[in-house]
């Protein structure tokens, strides 16, 4: 399956100066090309075109009955472990910690293998990544020390990879034998359990949790200054806005969150997928609020220009609801996706560009496929996270239409005889994107 060679380092150029104006190779690096340049993981994280444009051309294809027999529903469309966490239901304010997907940039219409195979294919790219960094071949700055820590072997990454499709199916079989599972979510695991600590440090950055003021989203984002409550001074991070700036911004956002805007910064580097996408920070709270105790009354609020979703460059025509604006459609559809959608979530026009506006979750914490794939035990740890994932991936599938179980039978048998298939052409394909990564960073180095 591994494509290399001049034409396929052209198409990689080619789409990554599609969408993020900018060509590897020919011009300066941005942030987000060198962040990808770093692993192939990344790469995978910031090049879901990539992806999409090769199931169009046939170099990646699924067993035909997932897509032929199985009716479209609302998908991810950027699926891949790093794209999972916790955050509270209903948004900054909500009380229940849950665990879900929790990026719908590239949400749309469309099919269900297509988030099944990117998230396997993201399961051999995690353990790639992990062996990499023990082998000196790539960084992290989320573990200090590898001292005894070991990477998934082969067997591993096959059981982690059936394990996400059992859970998945059997998640789909329970939804069609009673359609209030719908309802479920994630929110505990035993002690044993990979993510149980994560959970607790959620809880923790909740409103109420003992970390709140310190470890949260707005904790570590604001701090009590001499004229009140306003984002902290981070070079790289945020970048403070002329006044005309903040007064334009002030007046167009206003009507669309649920108080006082405090303070207002440019929010540098943040992401893989839309590192290079403007964005703004709001804190949103009770006017004049000035104290360390009115922290729990504010928010951060995120407004993000928003482009087309990654897979309708090719699939759009799979349903009429494609056909609305890419703010208006990651709306809907990460309401759709959720058991309790947030409360402040909404979509803008403005200065030429489609905007979301929303909320960002003080609980809001998740793991770095490093975290999950290195350890001393890294197949029971890869198992129990993608078993997780794959049981909340059913349920945000399944939320999509009430009005039967058609969908849920359908990709449950077909799972059940064509899941091994899938597995194959995902671990195949994580080949392809080392193959591109390394084609980048050749772009980039000047080697091509």
């Amino acid at each position: 399956m591994t494509q290399s060679g001049p034409s396929r380092t052209n198409l990689i150029a080619d789409e990554l100066e599609r969408v993020d104006g900018r060509r590897p190779g020919r011009d300066a690096p941005e942030r987000k090309h060198r962040k990808m340049a770093s692993n192939p993981f990344h790469f995978y994280r910031g090049s879901a075109q990539i992806f999409y444009t090769d199931l169009k051309d046939g170099l990646l294809c699924l067993p035909e009955g997932m897509t032929q027999w199985v009716k479209p529903t609302a998908v991810v469309g950027d699926c891949h472990m790093a794209n999972f966490g916790f955050v509270t239901e209903k948004g900054s304010h909500g009380g229940l910690v849950v665990f879900v997907p929790n990026d719908f940039d590239d949400a749309c219409i469309g099919h269900a293998a297509w988030d099944l195979a990117r998230f396997l294919t993201s399961i051999f790219l995690a353990s790639h990544y992990a062996h990499g960094i023990l082998d000196g071949r790539y960084e992290t700055s989320e573990l200090d020390d590898l001292t005894g820590l070991t990477a998934p072997s082969e067997k591993d990454e096959a059981k982690a990879a059936r394990t996400f499709l059992k859970a998945y199916r059997k998640t789909a079989e329970a939804i069609a034998k009673d359609p209030a599972t719908r309802r479920s979510v994630k929110s505990g695991f035993p002690r044993d359990h990979l993510l149980h600590a994560s959970l607790k440090k959620a809880r923790k950055r909740s409103i109420g949790g003992k970390n709140f003021t310190t470890k949260s989203t707005l904790g570590k984002a604001v701090h009590v200054a001499p004229e009140g409550l306003r984002f902290r001074d981070r070079p790289g991070r945020y970048r403070r806005l002329d006044a005309a700036s903040v007064a334009t911004i002030q007046s167009q956002f206003r009507p669309y969150v649920d108080d006082d805007i405090l303070d207002i910064v440019e929010r540098l580097g943040a992401g893989t997928g839309s590192v290079n996408v403007e964005r703004y920070y709001l804190l949103v709270g009770p006017r004049g609020a000035s104290t360390e105790a009115e922290l729990p009354m504010c928010h951060v609020i995120e407004v993000k220009q928003q482009r087309s979703a990654a897979p309708l460059r090719h699939f759009a025509d799979i349903d009429p609801r494609n056909r609305l604006s890419p703010a208006h459609l990651t709306v809907d559809l990460q309401r759709l996706m959720q058991r309790e959608p947030d409360l402040l979530l909404d979509e803008v026009s403005w200065n030429g560009a489609q905007w979301l506006v929303r909320s960002r979750h003080h609980a809001r914490y998740s793991l770095a496929p490093e975290e999950i794939c290195l350890s001393p035990h890294p197949g029971r740890n890869l198992k129990q996270y993608v078993e997780a994932c794959g049981e909340a991936l059913a349920l945000a599938h399944g939320r999509t239409d009430h009005r039967s179980t058609v969908f849920e039978t359908a990709i449950a048998a077909r799972i059940a005889d064509s899941g091994d298939a899938l597995i194959e052409t995902a671990r195949a394909y994580a080949g392809q994107v080392v193959a591109d990564h390394a084609a980048l960073c050749s772009l980039m180095s000047g080697r091509i």
